[in-house]
């Protein structure tokens, strides 16, 4: 990012930032050209860089209130040509010298340029800033990687933090372990009612019953989903059982339910949809209770049944990761951003033969993308196998169109994260994208490959504290 201060002069009054339409955006060109051309030198004749021509690249401009004259701006974009696998940088800050003291315009912009990043997914973004800025970039939580020149002149490139990957795996599944831990017998009895999973399945998606080739697996639905979509909730508390017991490498066998509604039309709705979604997997509703006059609340329990069940936990450094998804469909309506619906279009013959991917390919490890996001997945994976991990961002299968951020941080519909010896137990199907997608380490927590080699940390160390299994 380069700062400067052109001598154009409007009003000490107020001013907004806004996204620059195209006459803002040959304003703020001539802007930046008069202060890094003429006044500072910096370029010879024009300042421009392919990035201007790139059409993803955003420009934010503030304007004068009074006049409408363009008296700063910033430009952002993503960092590679093709695919945006989340890796911005910030660019070309300018402020004009009239409007220098005139409330913080550079840091307001700068703040905007963040703001936005957050927006359009953006997981790493960086700007290479002249040296004069710095303690301002200090300031705004930006922290500097290094120093570097630009037609001879000193410059700090600076990263802003983002934490979208680790808030997500620390709200969804970082208190598991203090939650168990007056419980900690779990681990090591598998009689024990809290854990019945016995050594080498700790954490995992079921939980293999003792002395029985069954899985069994229980998930909830959240009630603000059940609130606003009680049919997709009725259908995802199925989707997502299934799911469990395939990434262990059961057959389905049957389904319990729980509900909870405010009133018997409410709780028909969420039948509905539970119901849909058991005869297009084609597993019985065994019984279950339901309650009215309640608060909603969903929850679903899995039996399946496995004669070799795939631990999550089976991975050991070195190996290699791969994801596996379903990338037809698009975001649940209401859920933008969060959930991808790939599953209510899909016929039973579709959806059942998806559920028999892991089961065929018996990898070393697997786990379903869930609540925790593909690199929280990998994280958990990672965890329960001793290990820690590094995810190659631009070789994960991402749907057209949907931001790294998002596709790296929803529920995927169906979603596998796998671990064996490299090009073994790769599930491949023309229902789905498979990609080996990086490795497991020693070193505990998740890493970020970037395309200029870079790493940076997604995950600083355990995703559930449980350990290894």
């Amino acid at each position: 990012m380069l700062m400067g201060a052109p001598p154009v002069p409007p009003p000490t009054g107020s001013w907004t930032i806004m996204e620059a339409d195209r006459v803002q955006r040959r304003a703020y060109d001539k802007l930046r050209c008069e202060v890094f051309v003429d006044e500072q030198g910096l370029f010879d004749r024009s300042d421009r860089d392919p990035t201007d021509d790139d059409c993803r690249a955003i420009v934010l401009v503030a304007v004068d209130s009074v006049g409408g004259a363009v008296i700063g701006g910033v430009r952002l974009a993503p960092a590679v040509t093709g695919r945006d696998i989340g890796w911005w940088t910030g660019g070309r800050l300018v402020v004009a010298r009239a409007a220098r003291n005139n409330g913080g315009i550079g840091r307001a912009l700068v703040r905007t340029a963040c703001a936005r990043a957050l927006e359009e997914g953006v997981l790493r973004f960086e700007a290479t800033v002249q040296r004069s800025t710095v303690s301002l970039f200090e300031r705004l939580g930006w922290t500097s990687l290094g120093a570097t020149l630009i037609n001879g002149v000193d410059h700090e490139l600076m990263r802003w933090p983002i934490d979208r990957i680790a808030s997500l795996v620390d709200s969804t599944k970082s208190f598991l372990a203090t939650l168990l831990d007056p419980y900690d017998s779990w681990r090591d009895s598998p009689a024990e009612p809290l854990g019945g999973t016995g050594t080498g399945f700790v954490g995992d998606d079921g939980a293999p019953v003792p002395g029985t080739d069954v899985i069994a697996a229980t998930d909830a639905i959240l009630p603000r989903l059940i609130d606003r979509d009680p049919e997709w909730a009725g259908w995802c508390s199925v989707l997502v059982n299934i799911n469990d017991l395939a990434a262990m490498g059961a057959n389905p066998v049957g389904l319990m339910n729980s509900i909870g509604a405010r009133d018997i039309s409410f709780a028909r709705r969420i039948m509905n949809g539970l119901r849909s979604g058991a005869q297009a997997w084609g597993v019985p509703v065994l019984g279950g209770h339901t309650q009215v006059d309640v608060a909603s609340s969903l929850s679903v329990t899995a039996l399946g049944r496995a004669v070799r069940p795939v631990p999550g936990g089976g991975g050991r450094a070195g190996q290699a990761l791969s994801v596996t998804a379903d990338l037809t469909g698009g975001w649940r309506r209401g859920f933008e951003g969060a959930q991808w619906d790939s599953s209510s279009s899909r016929s039973a013959a579709e959806l059942q033969a998806l559920t028999r991917m892991v089961r065929d390919a018996q990898p070393a490890a697997a786990k379903d993308i869930s609540m925790a996001g593909l690199v929280g997945t990998v994280g958990m994976l990672a965890e329960a196998s001793g290990c820690g991990a590094i995810v190659t961002v631009e070789r994960i299968p991402v749907p057209a169109s949907v931001s790294a951020g998002d596709w790296l941080t929803c529920f995927p519909g169906f979603g596998m994260v796998t671990a064996d010896d490299a090009s073994r137990s790769r599930m491949n199907s023309s229902l789905t994208s498979t990609a080996e997608v990086g490795e497991l380490v020693v070193k505990r927590g998740v890493s970020l490959r970037w395309p200029d080699g870079v790493l940076t940390e997604a995950v600083r160390d355990r995703v559930t504290g449980l350990g290894r299994a």
